[in-house]
């Protein structure tokens, strides 16, 4: 068995790490977990310690994928509902269809159980309103009838937080899975859905192979592709360490749209692991547990 998450993962990790040991799947260990970041303030990127979109609304992306079906379920900008890890599930679990987003996914979440709350904290809605003051001058007055594409270009992230927790696990079964879940990219324009929904983008699993999940730049590993070029190498007979090293090397030959750093996660059949930064600031830590290990252990991340 293996689990493997970003630094964002604490409040849950050792959650997901518990169930597994406890012949779990895969996939239930890790929305537990995720529920439990999803529901830590302390976090700033997934949740209720997220930041709004422009218009000062909380909306949630999420996914699950069972490596071992290859079936998904996502939930992308999803209002008003926590924890949005367990509403994709349910959407893999309960419906022909991979995704639902915006209203939809919120009168899907009701139908099965969960219930609308607040997800706005009165501090993230404090520095929203005050950024917007900044920024808008004297057309504060007309706001929300103001145009947002401007601010699109202007405002930035009050954190510099593009970020995201994502779960990869082998578990007792010898299933692969991944899962996904973020309040996205602070300030986003409404609607805007980054890669942690996307198969393929923000996250793959094949049991056959091995999985990858993405955090950081969204944009770049959906145009790109990444978690699921990844497994593809592997599937071609790459390495894991060569499959990252092909997805870094798509991720620096883009050139034009909005270009930052991505993290890249990734799992081997064999039960290796690879976490590699590509040029974000600073040290990147990550989360991993296998049963040789005491505790789980925080590491740092290869750059690319």
């Amino acid at each position: 068995m293996i689990l493997l998450a970003n630094s964002e993962a604490w409040p849950g990790f050792a959650t997901s790490v518990e169930l597994l040991k406890q012949g779990a799947h895969g996939l239930d260990a890790m929305v537990a977990g995720i529920g439990r970041v999803e529901r830590e303030a302390g976090v700033r990127s997934v949740g209720y310690g997220g930041w709004p979109n422009m218009l000062g609304r909380m909306e949630f992306d999420a996914a699950v994928m069972d490596g071992t079906t290859r079936d998904v379920g996502a939930v992308g900008a999803l209002p008003d509902i926590l924890p949005a890890c367990a509403v994709a599930q349910q959407v893999m679990q309960r419906l022909p269809h991979v995704m639902l987003t915006g209203e939809g996914a919120k009168r899907f979440a009701i139908e099965t159980g969960f219930s609308p709350e607040e997800t706005l904290l009165d501090d993230s809605k404090r520095v929203w309103w005050e950024r917007l003051e900044q920024e808008l001058g004297a057309d504060i007055a007309r706001f929300p009838d103001v145009p947002l594409i401007p601010l699109s270009r202007t405002i930035t992230d009050p954190e510099r937080v593009r970020d995201t927790t994502v779960f990869l696990c082998r578990d007792s079964a010898q299933g692969i899975h991944s899962a996904t879940s973020t309040s996205g990219w602070a300030w986003k324009y409404p609607g805007r859905l980054g890669d942690s929904p996307i198969a393929g983008a923000g996250f793959y699993a094949d049991s056959r192979y091995g999985a990858a999940a993405c955090t950081h730049t969204g944009e770049m590993t959906v145009r790109c592709s990444t978690a699921r070029s990844i497994v593809l190498a592997m599937k071609l007979g790459r390495s894991l360490e060569d499959a990252v090293a092909l997805a870094v090397e798509e991720l620096s030959e883009l050139t034009t749209g909005f270009l930052a750093g991505v993290v890249i996660h990734a799992i081997d059949a064999s039960g290796d692991h690879r976490v590699v930064n590509f040029r974000c600031q600073g040290d990147i830590k990550y989360w991993l547990w296998e049963p040789s290990m005491a505790q789980p252990e925080l590491r740092t991340a290869l750059r690319a």
